[in-house]
């Protein structure tokens, strides 16, 4: 049985031969695009850091630069403002959070691209190395046909469904965010908008 074992192996081997020339053919460059833009969608969404800022002046506080830090997998009604000061401004300061829970479709986004990611290697060691078993075996080719087929439709509903949880997440941590506040609403106290991460890497990501 061992025997046989290694010469099933060494003849699966023998039958594989790579040659890097087939990523210039149409399929093996179009699995290549796919497994570089998946590394891009991923990367862009799943490894964002961001914080909005906002200016609170209160009882004994002046121009204060408060904080709210927010990274994937944008859960925002889970991060909470600093507060101003030790005395949180008298006892006037309560916890700010901000508002939404974008987790869902963010999740959707990054394991689509992961998995994309994952079946572009498959299918490109397959290419690359076995063209031959690729091309005779019209199962093969049928299959990965409806993959891709698959995969473009599920990119394109997962796109849209980011983008808008892009623009929404964009409004949860902006200027807008400042008027609803009630601890900023209480006499004496003033807050104004600071700033905001910049998304660049995020409209990347949808892009």
């Amino acid at each position: 049985c061992g025997s046989l074992l290694v010469a099933l192996v060494l003849s699966r081997m023998a039958s594989f031969r790579v040659d890097w020339g087939l990523l210039l053919e149409p399929v093996g460059f179009i699995k290549a695009l796919e497994l570089f833009f998946s590394i891009f969608a991923f990367a862009t969404c799943g490894g964002f850091h961001g914080e909005t800022t906002i200016l609170v002046s209160c009882k004994g506080v002046v121009n204060k630069t408060v904080t709210a830090a927010f990274a994937y997998p944008f859960r925002l009604d889970t991060v909470v403002f600093s507060a101003p000061d030790p005395k949180r401004c008298g006892g006037t300061w309560t916890d700010v959070y901000l508002v939404g829970d974008f987790s869902s479709s963010a999740r959707f986004f990054v394991l689509l691209a992961v998995l994309v990611f994952l079946y572009c290697i498959a299918a490109l060691v397959l290419y690359i190395g076995c063209k031959h078993i690729y091309q005779q075996n019209n199962k093969l080719l049928l299959t990965d046909l409806g993959i891709t087929v698959i995969i473009a439709f599920l990119w394109l509903v997962s796109t849209f469904v980011w983008a808008k949880a892009l623009a929404d997440i964009k409004m949860s941590t902006g200027a807008s965010i400042t008027p609803g506040i009630e601890s900023c609403k209480t006499p004496g106290t003033t807050c104004h908008f600071a700033s905001v991460t910049s998304m660049g890497t995020l409209n990347v990501s949808v892009v």
